[in-house]
Order: C-alpha cells, then structure tokens, then sequence
C-alpha cells in the first residue's frame, strides 16, 4: 500500500506540474516552447484527475491532501474558464449577439437561417460560411471577404478585414452604432488545424496509433505559432480601438492557451461573467473542446452566455451572448 500511495503521490504531483503548465502559456509564446500550448488541450483531463486524486487523500486522511488542495485552488479560475455557474443578472440586456461557425452549410443553408431568425439577435457572426443572405430584419453587412462574415441590424459606420499574416483565418470588424454609442464589433476566425475524425481516433492497430499522433503533431505545433502571429495582429488591432470593443468568433483555441490569454488581456472573457454550465462549443469530436470565445470590454456588461446544445446546425453549437450597453 505503501508503494502505490508514492506512486500516486508521484502522479499527482505530475499532474499538478502540467496544469501549472497551461497558466505558463500566459507567459510563454508558441514560438518559444510550441509543446506547451498543447497542455491547454489536456487541461479538461488533466483538472479531473487532481480532484479524484485530492479526494483519495481526503478520504484517506493524509496529510499531503492540504498541500494538493492548497496548490489546487490556483485552478479554479482556469477550470471556470471550461464550466461555469453565474447568477441570473438583473439587468435587462439591449444587445444580443450570436457567433456561429457554419461548417461552410453542410447542415443545409435553410435550417442555419430558420434557427437564427428565430433568435432575434442584433448582431451575427458567421466563421467558415459564406452565404450572403440577409437575415430577417437584417440591413447591414459587412461581407466583403469569404468564410467570414458579419451582419447586424445596427447601422454599420465603418468595417473591413483586419490584415494579419496567416492563409486562411481571418478577421472582420464593424463599427455598430447601438443606441447612439459606436461599438467596435470584432469577429475572429482562427487559423484552422485541418483535422478531422478519422485523424485523432484510435484503431487496434497501435503503430498505426503513433503514426497518427505524430501526424496530429505535426499539424498543432506549426498552428499554434501561426496562431500567435495572428493573435497578436488582432490584438494590437484591438488595443487601437477608440470604441469599447466585442470580439468573438472561432479562436480553434482553448481556455488557457496563449491565444486565449493573449486576446483576453483587459477584456472580460464574457463565459466567465455570465456563462452557466459548461462552454464547450465544438462537439464533432468526443474529446470535449472549447474554441468558441465572446470577449468585452469592462465598460460593457454581459448578461447572458449560453452555448446552445438544443440545436445541431454545425458541428459548433451556436454561442448567444446578451449584454447592456450604457
């Protein structure tokens, strides 16, 4: 017993080094250390193994439970960052935005455009989808760039791309004025992995296993420092603004990465201010994934957050994000 209780002590205090890790990618960028950024992906596992390990020790009494329970309250803004509980706001929210990767319609044009004309949003934001028709109500545009658009029934003062150095991600903004304030509406698409299912799911056959993860390696890795190119383009974009600022989209990047903190730099990441439940927003794996993001600035307040799993349009559920603009 006494050997096994080492060795889970030994994996604990692994555990606890590699979730450290993820806050790390605050701190250090892809081009410095790219594997690092590859822990934010693990981080959902990574959290579900310290808390059964910290129970195990509760239970057993041991000592070294303080010191892992101490250690792991440094994550719980992290793990809030995945799943979340806020009470109801008070406020009555005056915009309401929805950002949606469309998966270029493979689930048909017509049931993306009845789910949305149902919602009566304000503002919306499409990744990966380039059809240019109105919603209804919906009488400004901003489409001049394929695979991402935005489309608001705010008049739209100014807008265009937002010039950053990658080959298929890309950046939109639009000027919205909204109850005689301007907002600077930024949507991001991040540059993708081109991964898809058969990719990452395990087989019986175990070399053929590796190949696959050294495959899946070697397309994260040279992502994650395209990701940080782009990422700080649109950032230094973002920081230029004379408008308060709403920045959302498909950031193909998780809580706790560098692109995630990165953008998030002194803006309210609006999941953690009014999200209830979990964010994950990417379901065409098994393996849970939140990479769809809403971001504000502190002069504008959230009201509601919600990752709508009643509706399988995509392969991203849709992202409904409520705020009160003074």
């Amino acid at each position: 017993m006494g050997i096994l209780r080492f060795l889970l002590t030994m994996l604990h205090v692994t555990i606890i080094v590699l979730l450290f890790g993820t806050i790390m990618n605050a701190y250090i960028s892809p081009h410095e250390i790219g594997m690092l950024n590859l822990l934010s992906l693990g981080f959902p596992l990574l959290i579900i193994a310290d808390i059964l390990l910290l129970i195990f020790w509760i239970v057993t009494w041991k000592k070294r439970a303080i010191v892992f329970l101490v250690l792991s309250l440094f994550f719980i803004i992290p793990t809030r960052r995945w799943i979340n509980y806020t009470p109801n706001k008070n406020e009555t929210p005056n915009v309401k935005l929805i950002s949606l990767n469309g998966k270029f319609g493979n689930k048909g044009d017509e049931t993306i455009y009845n789910y949305l004309n149902k919602q009566n949003a304000d503002v919306v934001f499409f990744q990966e989808y380039d059809n240019v028709k109105p919603l209804d109500g919906f009488r400004y545009f901003e489409n001049s760039r394929p695979i991402v658009k935005i489309q608001s029934k705010f008049p739209i003062l100014e807008s265009g791309e937002v010039k950053t150095d990658v080959s298929t991600g890309m950046c939109l903004y639009a000027d919205i004025k909204i109850n005689g304030k301007i907002i600077r509406f930024v949507n991001v698409y991040m540059e993708p992995f081109f991964l898809d299912k058969t990719m990452v799911k395990p087989t019986a056959d175990m070399d053929r296993n590796e190949e696959k993860a050294k495959k899946v390696l070697h397309k994260l890795v040279p992502t994650f420092k395209k990701h940080q190119t782009q990422i700080d383009e649109i950032k230094d974009f973002i920081d230029k603004s004379s408008y308060p600022v709403i920045v959302g989209g498909d950031f193909n990047a998780v809580p706790n990465s560098y692109e995630y903190y990165k953008v998030s730099q002194d803006l309210d990441d609006d999941f953690l201010k009014a999200g209830q439940g979990s964010g994950t927003s990417f379901h065409d794996f098994k393996f849970p994934l939140k990479i769809d993001h809403i971001f504000s600035s502190k002069s504008i307040m959230p009201i509601r957050y919600t990752v709508d799993r009643s509706v399988e349009i995509s392969d991203h559920f849709p992202i409904l994000a409520e705020f009160y603009i003074k």
